[in-house]
């Protein structure tokens, strides 16, 4: 057992922000698990993008897929690909969720990043999705964008698990808590059961600091009396950010409201720290892992985070520490004009662009691709 392992002892669960068909044949996934306690898998539009449009490891599958449907559009020969790997995770991971009882052992799959500002078209996409999949163990991510919290009340209405991407602000994070609450309501209304329903939400950590740092910045280069104020702040508003997110998720599953879907089995929806490889050189490379942990949260880490932590992080319950520290980080991140909403506001706006962006490449990679005709 090793320090991976003991995270799980503060009630932190570890999943992998990666997902390839090598990786997956070679026994890499079964390999954290079994030795790392990883207890999930998350994916997006990017990491499929390396993964699908570097290389060969697809070509005999897409060559398969491509002589049984010629004509295909790269939309439909992507998603095959995608939900092989997907339903490969999946099954790794199903004796974890058995084990747990539905409580982990989630694989994630995005909805089309084309789709962020589509509310029906999210909502038909996840069904399609999760039909196509057809593991329990699978959420669908919808981005928290406005028109993606109606689409997550109504995909979780639908009884289908949903991991909630893109979340910067505590705003955002409220907003996409209360429409999960709200899609277990209606199926209790309509007499449905809410026990193996599950739901994260991916609030992205180190992007927020890689901007707000830029700003920090500029003002110590001004210098003056702000720039000791300033520098005292780099690295640390990211973090403040996310700790009063986990703070307003203890208060809320203290309610009445919450008490009373808890009492027919409801899971709360955990907090998901993204994003969570250092960006700066300067921090340490666990810095995101080892000042957020705690009991129902979970850390999607990229491998390189992966392995920095199993050989020199540090497991205890850090995320309700010093919580008027925090808020004073943030006060004067306010203070000093460093406009914390401007920036979490901009961060989805650009990862829905980078999103798309990768999309376009990951697309325009499989229609170059004709591996039947080689």
């Amino acid at each position: 057992m090793g320090k991976l392992n003991d995270l799980a002892g503060a009630g932190q669960a570890v999943w992998l922000d990666f997902v390839d068909r090598k990786f997956l044949e070679a026994g890499g996934l079964q390999k954290l698990v079994d030795e790392d306690g990883v207890t999930g898998v998350t994916s997006n539009p990017t990491i499929f993008q390396k993964a699908m449009g570097e290389g060969t490891a697809y070509d005999q599958t897409l060559g398969a897929f491509d002589k049984a449907n010629p004509g295909a559009s790269a939309m439909d020969r992507y998603e095959h690909l995608a939900i092989q790997d997907i339903k490969a995770a999946a099954e790794t991971l199903r004796p974890v969720y058995d084990r747990l009882n539905g409580k982990d052992g989630y694989v994630s799959l995005e909805v089309s990043p084309y789709l962020a500002n589509d509310t029906d078209g999210t909502i038909a996409e996840a069904q399609k999705l999760w039909a196509a999949v057809d593991r329990p163990n699978l959420m669908i991510k919808i981005p928290g964008t406005p028109a993606g919290v109606p689409a997550i009340a109504a995909t979780i209405a639908n009884g289908i698990n949903v991991n909630v991407t893109l979340l910067f602000s505590q705003e955002s994070y409220q907003a996409v808590a209360l429409a999960y609450v709200e899609g277990l309501e209606l199926r209790v209304s309509r007499g449905e059961p809410i026990d193996r329903i599950a739901s994260v939400a991916s609030f992205f950590i180190s992007r927020i600091d890689a901007e707000i740092d830029k700003k920090i910045d500029a003002l110590i280069e001004k210098g003056g009396a702000t720039a000791e104020e300033a520098k005292a702040l780099k690295g640390k508003v990211a973090i403040a950010n996310a700790k009063l997110a986990y703070a307003w998720y203890q208060d809320f599953i203290a309610s009445d409201r919450w008490q009373a879907l808890a009492a027919k089995g409801a899971q709360p929806q955990r907090l998901l720290w993204a994003s969570t490889g250092t960006k700066n050189p300067d921090y340490p490379d666990t810095l995101y892992v080892d000042t957020l942990i705690g009991p129902d949260t979970v850390n999607t880490m990229p491998p390189k985070t992966l392995d920095a932590y199993r050989e020199r992080g540090t497991a205890r319950v850090t995320l309700t520490e010093d919580l008027d520290g925090a808020r004073k980080v943030l006060a004067d991140a306010d203070r000093l004009g460093l406009d914390l909403p401007g920036v979490t506001e901009r961060l989805v706006e650009e990862g829905v662009a980078s999103f798309s962006k990768s999309f376009d490449d990951l697309l325009g990679s499989i229609e170059a691709k004709h591996p039947a005709d080689a």
